[in-house]
């Protein structure tokens, strides 16, 4: 069953969400055919036989360090500390894997807030956490904003919406995930639906839904039934960018062209493999992603929380260094938990060294 929910995230409509229903029919669109959104490059959807490939590496390929075997850094984080920032700054938090949180002149949002010790639609299975949250959502303040991308189990997690439904004032989603946010308590009030290219304005700040190329799906047949994509958010002194998951294309560039540059990119590195590299990218892509998008900054996500690939739970940090360095690339790579602002100096820490 681990092998199963592995294999979903990368693309495999396998495991089953008791919890979730298809949405109804969503307004028309250019990528969305025959009640399912499309990639803006066709990607080939895994068959059988090409899955079955995949179960026999999971069960004959020699995994190495695909766990840690000693705790990894964490900063814990309290109400108090973040209340103490200076409400002038936009200051940003890792939470693990793919969680950002973020407090913006005062206000907080969180970006794919996964709190649930796995990845999973089980709590007994699934892929399980390395380390704990630096903060429980139960000590967090009012959420002003939570923006997600798409409704993998490593980037919407059912138990964290439910927590957060009544302490958020308003969610930002792709096309489709409003279903599940209402069945999970979210007020429909609250909640607004994107399709790509699609803008927000609120008072001096823009947020967009940018194109990746992924796919999405959390049951047997619900796959490509929402949409997925990415963030842009431009305030008046700050633009940043988030990935959510994606494999490398030429919409990296086409979203610096119109958004860029920007001071800090969240940029997916980790659970890449060349049996799915369509839709994950590897390393040395994301920082190519990183310089296509015009940022300054680069901090790579995705990676350090979950093991969802073959690779070792570092080769993630260890290529992106590698790639970042060779591409004069500005790399910050903070540990969990660890506050920073959007304008400064990268955070040059190997710290991932000390602990394989």
């Amino acid at each position: 069953m681990l092998i199963l929910l592995g294999l979903a995230m990368q693309g495999y409509a396998i495991t089953t969400d008791l919890a979730s229903s298809i949405p109804k029919p969503l307004p028309s669109s250019d990528h969305y055919q025959n009640g399912r959104f499309q990639n803006l490059a066709p990607q080939e959807t895994p068959g059988f036989k090409k899955m079955m490939g995949v179960l026999k590496r999971y069960a004959s390929e020699e995994r190495i360090d695909s766990v840690p075997t000693k705790p990894l850094p964490i900063q814990q984080i309290t109400r108090a500390q973040l209340d103490a920032l200076d409400d002038k700054q936009l200051h940003l938090v890792k939470l693990g894997h793919s969680s950002v949180l973020i407090k913006v002149y005062g206000r907080y949002w969180l970006i794919d807030p996964v709190f649930s010790e796995r990845a999973s639609p089980f709590s007994f299975m699934g892929p399980k956490r390395f380390h704990p949250t630096p903060i429980s959502i139960g000590e967090l303040p009012e959420i002003d904003k939570v923006l997600i991308t798409h409704n993998h189990y490593d980037h919407l997690d059912k138990a964290a919406i439910e927590q957060l439904a009544n302490k958020t004032k308003q969610f930002l989603t792709p096309l489709g995930i409003e279903g599940d946010l209402q069945r999970w308590g979210v007020d429909s009030k609250k909640i607004l639906s994107f399709d790509w290219w699609q803008e927000y304005q609120l008072d001096d700040t823009l947020f967009a839904f940018t194109p990746t190329q992924h796919f999405s799906g959390r049951s047997l047949n619900d796959r490509n039934k929402t949409l997925w994509g990415s963030w842009v958010i431009k305030t008046a002194e700050e633009s940043l960018y988030f990935s959510g998951d994606s494999g490398y294309f030429d919409g990296f560039k086409t979203i610096g062209e119109k958004y860029g540059p920007f001071d800090v990119t969240f940029i997916e590195n980790g659970a890449y493999n060349r049996d799915w590299s369509g839709i994950h990218m590897y390393p040395e892509d994301a920082v190519v992603a990183h310089k296509e998008l015009k940022g300054v900054t680069m901090i790579p996500i995705h990676h350090g929380t979950f093991d969802l690939s073959f690779h070792s739970w570092y080769d993630p940090l260890d290529r992106v260094y590698n790639a970042a360095q060779k591409e004069q690339v500005s790399l910050s790579t903070p540990i969990v938990g660890e506050i920073f602002t959007a304008k400064a100096p990268a955070i040059q820490n190997q710290w991932w060294k000390e602990y394989k």
